[in-house]
């Protein structure tokens, strides 16, 4: 007899019909001989009615209050559902979060879980109950003792049931959604987008994070850290789904149950060389035409960064093997002056420098763990060549002859084993498709901070500056070119954010600017971020390359281009997003 925790989210128990198709679903599994704890959303689109029913009373509801609010959808879905299931002779109770056992932490509206307490839920199934579980809430101990009702924020139904799976040594959690599983692109953009029969939980927590919605990146997080086995199914159909998959031993959770150590891994790449070119034209096809020459002389790049300048021209960088760094800043050189700017590019190469790289899981939405590197590295006055992050990873370029006391530093301060400590890139598996997925997100704006000093740990000044206001970075360049301030030279750093966080992340950092005469953010236009996924880049020459022409033959121009390991992702304007994802999507040959 296996246990096993099934989710259905609020389209799947949208009216009373698909409530009673659900309870027969349920009254399957279980007669197959299988304890079964379900977690189930509000009904339909109930929390968004319930929000908007808080805002016409107040423009900024209490966020106790509106948890107190939004929390009563789950529990007419938990109730229904068990009343359904004992209709066919089902055994079943609900139970809420507060019943159930899950605590958080003390923060409404985006609370964390820190453990759940099993014991109510294990007496249920040990008397053949199933358990219909409330998705979405929990509680937490106030500064004044008092027990509240928390919520996990918007995808909360996933957390919790893939917690719960966590906390009970569940053979697997199953996601019941309106869709077959995970697809290579969002279908009602490209109608053609294949199911995948399996993905790793670092590819799809790499495209959940970058706008892929058929799951919450958290609950992606707690597989991947805990081991366990999810899988995406359709509602309405027996097709298998897809399955996730993880490298990670099989460990019951504990306490701090999402608030464990984010990282856990540290990867030092020695032996790295750096082009650097500047005043690269801005137009369609450029980095496309600069990928390509490089891929033809048999040359393979490591990062590549690309930021819009003044002057309407971008720099870009990127990295290679050291003794592949003559070779290609003569490729690149080759090509000055002849991709239709107003002036040759600036092409200059750096050798004797090191990838640092912290190796972890949901590192994007913890905006303290780049913040905490930088800070760390320039304390010691170590500078940062550039800067890559992913929600796998972030990653930094320095010297060489640093890499030794900078490895030390971060190992030390986050706290990782000997055996956490890689001295090379974790290599892929050369049978890893390079791309697996292309997600399109348009909630994002990006902006830049002009005149940020030249010096160790002023990066980190800003990065901190955003993290303590818990706001997310992503797609993070530093320009090549300096500009001169009162404090000496300065680089512009831009970076793309929640468009809903702008504003407040120009107020936490108004008093850093302040302290640096001439420095100053600056938003940019509508724009949307497209994205390429797969473990098997760092195996396949060219990758870059052929998004890039993807992009070119379509018209579509590249305004920023960040990449990590796993992914590439380019900043294009808002309304070309569709097309842009549509072209990639074709390029890599994912329509079905």
């Amino acid at each position: 007899m296996a246990l096993l925790v099934q989710k259905f989210g609020g389209s799947s128990v949208g009216c009373l019909e698909r409530l009673k198709a659900v309870a027969e679903r349920v009254r399957k599994t279980r007669h197959a001989g299988d304890d079964v704890v379900v977690v189930v959303s509000a009904m339909g689109k109930t929390t968004d009615e319930l929000t908007r029913l808080a805002c016409s009373i107040s423009r900024h509801p209490p966020r106790r209050e509106l948890d107190m609010l939004l929390a009563s959808g789950e529990q007419v879905s938990i109730a229904l559902l068990s009343m359904a299931l004992q209709e066919l002779g089902v055994a079943a109770v609900s139970m809420t979060g507060q019943q159930v056992g899950i605590v958080t932490e003390a923060a409404h509206g985006r609370a964390r879980i820190l453990n759940i307490r099993t014991e109510r839920v294990r007496g249920a199934l040990a008397e053949g109950a199933v358990v219909v579980v409330a998705g979405f809430q929990g509680t937490a101990t106030s500064a004044n003792g008092n027990l509240e009702i928390t919520t996990l924020g918007r995808g909360g139904s996933d957390t919790s049931a893939v917690a719960l799976a966590a906390a009970l040594g569940a053979e697997r959690c199953e996601i019941y959604t309106d869709v077959e599983g995970v697809l290579t692109t969002d279908p009602r953009i490209v109608p053609g987008a294949q199911l995948l029969e399996h993905i790793s939980c670092d590819e799809m927590l790499e495209l959940a994070s970058l706008g892929a919605a058929v799951l919450h990146p958290r609950a992606v997080e707690i597989a991947r850290n805990y081991g366990l086995p999810l899988v995406v199914r359709s509602s309405w159909s027996d097709h298998p789904g897809t399955c996730l998959t993880s490298n990670r031993r099989q460990r019951v959770a504990g306490v701090a149950l999402e608030l464990g150590k984010p990282v856990d891994a540290l990867e030092l790449v020695r032996h790295q060389g750096l082009v650097a070119l500047s005043h690269v034209p801005d137009r369609p096809g450029v980095a496309a035409q600069l990928s390509e020459a490089l891929s033809e002389a048999g040359i393979n790049v490591d990062l590549i960064v690309q930021s819009l300048h003044e002057g309407a021209s971008n720099d870009m960088a990127f990295t290679l093997e050291r003794q592949d760094l003559e070779r290609a800043q003569a490729v690149v050189s080759s090509l000055s002056g002849h991709l239709g700017g107003p002036q040759p590019f600036v092409v200059a190469a750096y050798s004797e420098l090191a990838k640092l790289s912290l190796v972890g899981a949901g590192i994007t939405g913890r905006p303290d763990v780049a913040a905490s590197m930088f800070a760390t590295l320039g304390q010691a006055g170590i500078s940062l060549r550039m800067i890559a992050t992913s929600e796998v990873k972030v990653s930094c370029v320095i010297e060489d002859n640093d890499a030794a006391q900078a490895l030390d530093l971060l190992r030390e301060g986050f706290e990782l084993a000997p055996s956490q400590v890689h001295l090379e890139a974790i290599p892929c598996e050369d049978s890893t498709p390079a791309v697996r997925g292309v997600a399109l997100d348009c909630g994002q704006a990006q902006a830049s901070v002009h005149g940020v000093p030249d010096w160790p740990g002023a990066a980190a000044a800003v990065c901190r500056a955003l993290s303590d206001d818990n706001i997310s970075l992503d797609t993070i360049v530093q320009s090549e070119r300096t500009r001169q301030t009162p404090l000496g030279a300065a680089r512009d750093l831009a970076f793309t954010l929640p468009r809903q966080d702008l504003e407040q992340a120009r107020q936490a950092l108004a008093p850093l600017l302040q302290q640096w005469p001439g420095a100053e953010l600056i938003p940019g236009g509508p724009i949307a971020r497209v994205s390429a996924v797969g473990a098997g880049m760092p195996c396949t020459a060219g990758t870059a390359g052929r998004m890039f022409r993807a992009l070119a033959d379509a018209g579509i121009n590249i305004a920023m281009i960040a990449t990590s390991e796993i992914r590439i992702s380019c900043v294009v304007a808002q309304d070309d997003g569709e097309a842009a994802l549509r072209a990639i999507h074709r390029s890599f040959c994912l329509t079905g």
